[in-house]
């Protein structure tokens, strides 16, 4: 496998815990995005499995929420890398979260087809990035994506997350 063909999460984030595109999650999804061969496009397949349906024989919405979520997010990063001619893996490592996400469900997605999701960024690569993602169930399009992902430094997220704020020492 040519390393333009390893997924962005293997080569960026092998250590990821993320339930939807972390490797390490047991029981998360495993998303795995990839640069299109068009080069400007990011793309990931997904079979949803039997536990995912929504009403008889569709996919829950929330499973498609959370593949654009995530696909979404491993686009904006890989723009993030090519902008600054670097391969994703490369340190300093680029992480984005996501600052909006939308989602346009345009027709029912069956199950027991696969799903193909193919992203780009729209406008600029910066601070905040804007993605659309469009899913597909075979040829159709199902649903679409219009998201904003916001690049951070994640260890000082979770530290703000969690109270732990760096404070200068009282006197």
């Amino acid at each position: 496998m040519s390393r333009h063909d390893t997924p962005l999460q293997d080569l960026a984030a092998p250590e990821g815990v993320c339930y939807g595109c972390g490797g390490r999650n047991p029981q998360g999804l495993h998303v795995k995005s990839r640069w299109d061969e068009d080069g400007s496009h990011v793309i990931a397949e997904h079979m949803p499995e039997a536990q995912y349906c929504g009403w008889p024989d569709l996919v829950y919405g929330g499973l498609i929420a959370m593949l654009v979520d995530c696909h979404s997010n491993w686009t904006a990063m890989a723009w993030h890398y090519r902008a600054e001619n670097r391969e994703a893996g490369s340190l300093p490592r680029i992480d984005c979260v996501t600052g909006n996400l939308g989602i346009k469900f345009i027709k029912p997605t069956p199950m027991g087809v696969p799903l193909l999701l193919r992203a780009r960024v729209e406008g600029e690569v910066g601070r905040k990035t804007r993605v659309i993602c469009e899913v597909y169930a075979g040829e159709v399009l199902t649903a679409v994506g219009d998201s904003v992902f916001v690049r951070v430094d994640t260890g000082q997220l979770a530290d703000a997350a969690h109270g732990r704020e760096s404070q200068s020492p009282s006197p």
